[in-house]
């Protein structure tokens, strides 16, 4: 890995550092602005508009795709700048991060053209529809049915923890289109256009307060052939390009809760002593420290792969291992750290204006969103340590045979 800049990124980090200065507010603290509700959308996609004229939207995507055809080592350099800076980066990473390398990947060279742009520049906004409530972690388990009606498709079913589903233009759906074959190969991926009739949204209260994830309902919801995304039946091969990809820009964004930590810890007192005095406090400072350094090394590491041409592969899913525990770990220590204070979540009564606290209350879904731990670790387990895959009872049996119920 080198990381010293080129003589080409160098004046590329020069022009970031330009432009953002001049059109955000330069960041104070490391706590990260919050997504939640009408006003930060509306000021995301203003934010991802002004990205987009000044040619720093989708970096890596060909620039007849709205992007800027450069390299994954350029978005290295911005998400290093735009992190000094109050933005919203990270609002419309489910669709651009995970919806849009499918669309190129599996649609045709006219839908590409056409929707990519107005993804890369927010004007579509884009959401992903694979959990389910009967399907839990296993997303090839789902059931909502896609059934072929002449040169259309018939969607029926529910889908779950839709994140960013009630501000979303359209989204890219994973459906059972075929019951009596194996659950992986009966699959079939779309687009989805989520104004239709046919199509409910439900945002879920979470007990942070906030209302990101939804429940998406599907009644005889019509989508054309044409917006088909790979193979009839080849629906999780595309469902594996958008799961990596999401791994991908995940890993770049995971919040790991260490640097707000450092900054609690050379702040507070215990007794009229610096907290970092006390053995536990060091403890836990050397450990998590030794862990966020390791997640920025394995990160780096996998961006030089891909700069050389290599893919992300299963290593992304360590970050979102590793960073998820850590975020929660560091989220409840420090609420004890706070000691009363730790229980009060006002941000304007509360140290921290209240982060430790609400990461406590958002960390346990950070850690289910993108793959759960015993997910990931299955995933590092099979493909990168070689280990025999976990047994399968419902291994080669078609989807419709697969027991549901307690057996009479």
């Amino acid at each position: 890995m080198d990381f010293q800049d080129t003589e080409e990124l160098a004046a590329f980090r020069s022009e970031v550092k330009t432009w953002l200065a001049a059109n955000a507010t330069r960041r104070t603290d490391k706590r990260h602005i919050g997504m939640e509700g009408e006003t930060p959308f509306r000021e995301a996609k203003e934010w991802y508009r002004k990205k987009a004229e000044a040619g720093f939207a989708c970096l890596t995507w060909p620039k007849e795709y709205g992007g800027a055809g450069l390299t994954p080592v350029h978005e290295v350099v911005w998400q290093q700048e735009v992190e000094n800076y109050l933005t919203r980066d990270a609002q419309f990473v489910i669709g651009i991060g995970n919806c849009g390398p499918a669309i190129m990947h599996f649609a045709s060279e006219e839908a590409r053209r056409e929707l990519l742009p107005r993804m890369a520049s927010a004007e579509d906004v884009w959401c992903q529809l694979f959990s389910e409530p009967s399907a839990g972690s296993d997303v090839a388990g789902l059931r909502t049915r896609a059934e072929r009606d002449g040169d259309n498709w018939k969607i029926n079913g529910q889908k779950i923890w839709t994140s960013g589903a009630q501000y979303s233009d359209y989204g890219v759906i994973l459906t059972r289109s075929d019951p009596t074959v194996s659950k992986y190969r009966g699959l079939t991926l779309f687009m989805i256009d989520m104004r239709q009739s046919g199509v409910q949204v439900r945002p879920i209260k979470q007990m942070d307060g906030g209302q990101h994830f939804n429940e998406v309902f599907f009644q005889d919801a019509i989508v054309p052939d044409a917006y088909r995304l790979g193979e009839i039946g080849g629906g999780w091969t595309g469902a594996l390009t958008v799961l990596m990809s999401e791994r991908l820009a995940i890993s770049g964004i995971q919040p790991t809760g260490f640097p707000q930590f450092l900054d609690l810890v050379k702040s507070l007192e215990l007794n009229g002593r610096p907290i970092a005095d006390d053995p536990l406090v060091r403890d836990r400072l050397a450990t998590w420290y030794s862990q966020y350094a390791g997640l920025q090394a394995s990160y780096k590491r996998m961006i030089t792969a891909v700069a050389k041409g290599g893919i992300a592969g299963a290593e992304a899913s360590l970050g979102k291992l590793v960073g998820a525990v850590m975020n929660q770990e560091i989220a409840n220590f420090c609420c004890q750290l706070l000691g009363p204070a730790g229980i009060i979540q006002d941000p304007a009564l509360s140290p921290e204006r209240a982060h430790f606290q609400d990461s406590v209350l958002f960390s346990p879904g950070v850690r289910l969103a993108g793959g759960t731990d015993e997910v990931m670790r299955n995933i590092l387990a099979e493909q990168v340590l070689g280990l025999p895959q976990e047994p399968r009872a419902d291994k080669g049996i078609a989807f419709e045979d697969i027991p549901t119920g307690p057996v009479d």
